[in-house]
């Protein structure tokens, strides 16, 4: 018979641990010595101590699930209670005790966790919630619609809450956001709306001058080209496709009344020198409103001028394109300072410029993070590849700056 500190093998071969209940028969050995058969158990009970010792590095180190982690103690714990090895099973247990309430004490850690974290997402959704209501009532179309979608990209990147709270806020989210959609297309379509009475009435404004285009009724009809004048500038702008070919039509007919009476008057009026002599005064007098720096004093001074030019009479044939082109050339200055004006101020206009600008301002801060993060990863050839693609927008955002200057943004 042989034996050691935890077990022994009797003249029948026969092998028993010792426990603190007792000794447990471990099995037969009948294929060698009784001290070959303890080792062999002894070998056995060291890779249980192996793998409760890899286990404890595991519940300790790793994110191993505390269900996993029950499973592999029940596992081990099953051949701990088969004693079918030889060696401190006491000791076994003891650890595999501490074990368990190791892996009881991480789920209850990582419980809390988790209801941390859902505290604080509730809290982050909530406050997203009452931007975006608060936001649904902005005039700032541009730059509450671009919070708004930064918003949905944040919530995106939240987690879930339980089903219910998470419902009811993502409804009050997105009912926030159909209220600020909506807002805006009625906001837009009463702009198309204005647009299109003054299409309307511009056109109507167009058939009469061109019906009077061939009159010879020539103060009353120059009389009323004035009032067309009034009415067309007090009826607004048009959309942008119609108003050039709109004032195209409006002026043309005004030219071939013009140009009608001016041939008329050319040829009875004994005074076109001294009439010539006064419209050149008047061109230089119009040409010192340039450069325009007060469009609202260049306009009145150039109608006061025009006004005088009007009263004037006609100049020889052969001398009109020259003092009237001088003319042209400042009401044209005017007409392009007005449409200057009317573009910078134009709501439209104004928000695609800045939707751009914002767009590309978006993708030039985007790319910058990428090409840091890619340096901080020591990805040279990514950081240098995403350089080059950042030149390329910033170049864009540059452009789109300088355009949404004439916006007086």
């Amino acid at each position: 018979m042989s034996s050691d500190p935890w077990g022994r093998v009797d003249e029948t071969g026969t092998v028993y641990v010792r426990t603190a209940d007792g000794e447990q028969v471990v099995g037969s050995w009948q294929a060698g010595s009784p001290e070959e058969a303890l080792a062999y158990f002894e070998r056995k009970y060291e890779g249980l101590v192996v793998e409760i010792g890899l286990l404890e590095k595991r519940v300790k180190t790793t994110d191993l699930s505390a269900k996993d982690a029950q499973a592999a103690i029940d596992h081990i714990r099953e051949q701990v209670d088969a004693h079918h090895v030889v060696g401190d099973l006491d000791a076994l247990r003891v650890r595999l005790d501490k074990l368990v309430e190791l892996v009881e004490a991480r789920r209850e850690e990582r419980k809390a966790q988790r209801a941390k974290q859902s505290d604080e997402a509730r809290r982050s959704k909530e406050a997203l919630v009452a931007e975006a209501e608060e936001l649904s009532q902005s005039d700032q179309w541009r730059a509450a619609g671009e919070r708004l979608r930064a918003l949905v990209d944040t919530w995106k990147g939240l987690p879930r809450l339980d089903r219910k709270s998470d419902d009811e806020l993502w409804h009050r989210f997105s009912h926030a956001r159909s209220a600020f959609s909506k807002r805006r297309k009625q906001h837009f379509a009463q702009l198309d709306a204005q647009r299109e009475e003054a299409r309307k009435t511009k056109e109507r404004l167009v058939s009469e001058a061109e019906a009077l285009s061939n009159s010879t009724d020539w103060g009353v009809t120059a009389a009323r080209y004035r009032e067309l004048m009034s009415e067309w500038k007090a009826a607004g702008r048009a959309q942008r496709e119609h108003e050039d070919d709109l004032w195209n039509r409006f002026r043309g007919a005004q030219d071939v009344f013009f140009a009608a009476r001016s041939s008329v008057f050319a040829e009875r009026d004994a005074e076109q020198s001294e009439n010539l002599k006064l419209k050149e005064e008047l061109a230089e007098e119009a040409e010192k409103l340039l450069p325009i720096t007060d469009l609202k004093a260049a306009r009145a001074a150039f109608r006061n001028v025009n006004e005088r030019w009007e009263a004037i009479g006609h100049v020889p044939r052969d001398a009109r394109p020259k003092v009237e082109g001088r003319m042209h050339a400042v009401e044209r200055a005017i007409q392009e300072a007005e449409e200057a004006e009317w573009r910078r101020t134009n709501p439209e206009a104004r928000a695609r410029a800045e939707g751009l600008t914002g767009q590309l301002q978006a993708a030039v801060d985007k790319l910058r993070g990428q090409i840091e993060q890619a340096r901080a990863q020591g990805n040279n050839a990514k950081a240098d590849k995403l350089q080059r693609e950042l030149d390329g927008r910033q170049a864009l955002l540059d452009q789109a700056l300088k355009g949404l200057q004439e916006f007086g943004g």
